[in-house]
């Protein structure tokens, strides 16, 4: 097979996050003191397979942040395409004044290892502590649900069909 030259032109550099960013959009739920936040986030990334290392991006500037930061704990809740709508008005409001949960109707659940909540409505949840996480959890058909991917500017797509192909790791 011939490799193909593609024409090479220069990149906006805030273009960059489009090109590298194939993870999911979730949702991070976050408590400490009496108070609880959810927000959309979709910089993150494995840093390690066993036990899972997640790196993540929480700007200072979100509420979250502060709570996240006392709490030193979390939950990473991984939405099914369909809560697409959900997750971009989560993303769209600032959790400081208002209940996001009860706007956007998620329903908590409670976690085992940390004080912030699980999210029924999601096809997973992390239970994480900064720097490792803690506990994993599962709906049925989770390996078969389509997530949400986001590409950048506001364009979205679900997940397609799996591929599986030959290989050494577990």
């Amino acid at each position: 097979m011939v490799a193909m030259k593609l024409a090479q032109r220069k990149l906006s550099l805030s273009r960059v996050y489009g090109l590298l960013e194939p993870g999911p959009v979730v949702l991070l739920a976050t408590a400490h003191g009496g108070r609880e936040n959810v927000m959309a986030m979709s910089w993150l990334t494995m840093m390690e397979f066993e036990p899972p290392l997640v790196g993540c991006v929480v700007s200072g500037r979100n509420w979250s942040f502060d709570l996240l930061s006392a709490a030193k704990s979390c939950v990473i809740a991984i939405p099914p395409a369909s809560l697409a709508r959900t997750v971009v008005g989560v993303g769209n409001c600032s959790g400081r004044r208002v209940d996001k949960f009860a706007k956007f109707g998620l329903t908590r659940l409670p976690a085992s290892e940390v004080g912030a909540p699980l999210v029924a409505e999601c096809v997973a949840n992390l239970e994480c502590f900064i720097l490792k996480v803690g506990a994993a959890w599962a709906g049925p058909g989770v390996a078969t649900r389509r997530l949400l991917h986001h590409r950048g500017r506001g364009v979205f797509f679900p997940s397609g069909a799996p591929m599986k192909l030959p290989s050494r790791m577990k």
